[in-house]
């Protein structure tokens, strides 16, 4: 329980029962219930999407990414824009690059990325509501956003010593992976059969971005991850309803 209190902690605002003590080596343990604690943030965004997406789509849309913001901190933002700012300041020098990661002030570049990041979502959302994307759909997208976090700080190498991507790799071997991996697929295949292969390659595609344009990860670059990864995912729900796909799955099933 002390693992999946600091996984609450660490991931979200929710209030939790407080330790008594704390040792950083324990946030190695807590990454295996990050896709729960995703599903957990899910789940409570539903709360304002149920009763309002199908009667004002742009109501039930901001006030979900309030809620979505709220619930998270703002923690994933804080790191795509510190990744953007990195990205357009550092000019391929890795010195730099980890330089301006560190440096607390936001610059034009994270400024940027922030207000594309929401108003994506924030779009996103609302297209959602309007076309009807399964609310199954919006419980499992941070989630599978939340493993990939796990899996990169796992396959990756730390830019930075003793950073947060670091930490959490350390008791993440391949068999808590897999078994999450697998109950993720298990769970969209009966829920959004999409997402068994959005979800995945959407994981991919921000791995490979990271291991050829960085080289590695770091805490940051899990937090934009995030970002990107659930918007990725909601925008391609979207288009999954737009094309017409599930209309036909209903008539061929049956």
């Amino acid at each position: 329980m002390r693992e999946l209190i600091l996984a609450v902690q660490f991931l979200t605002r929710l209030p939790t029962p407080q330790l008594r003590d704390f040792d950083p080596a324990w946030l190695a343990g807590c990454g295996r219930w990050f896709a729960p604690v995703g599903a957990l943030i899910g789940a409570l965004l539903l709360l304002p999407w149920q009763p309002l997406a199908q009667v004002e789509p742009w109501l039930a849309a901001a006030l979900t990414l309030l809620l979505w913001v709220w619930l998270t901190g703002a923690l994933h933002l804080d790191g795509l824009a510190d990744l953007a700012d990195g990205l357009g300041a550092a000019h391929r020098d890795p010195a730099r690059f980890l330089a301006v990661l560190k440096d607390p002030h936001v610059g034009s570049f994270g400024v940027v990325a922030l207000v594309m990041a929401l108003l994506l979502k924030l779009v996103g959302l609302m297209l959602a509501a309007r076309h009807g994307l399964s609310p199954w759909a919006l419980l499992l997208l941070p989630a599978w956003a939340r493993f990939g976090a796990l899996w990169w700080s796992v396959s990756l190498p730390p830019l930075a010593s003793g950073g947060q991507a670091e930490r959490f790799a350390w008791k993440s071997g391949p068999a808590l992976l897999w078994l999450t991996l697998l109950g993720l697929l298990a769970i969209s295949a009966w829920l959004t059969p999409w997402l068994c292969l959005a979800g995945p390659l959407a994981l991919w595609l921000w791995r490979r971005f990271l291991l050829t344009r960085l080289g590695g990860v770091t805490g940051d670059c899990l937090g934009a991850g995030i970002e990107c990864v659930e918007t990725g995912l909601l925008l391609a729900g979207v288009g999954w309803q737009l094309s017409g796909a599930p209309a036909w799955l209903a008539n061929l099933t049956g």
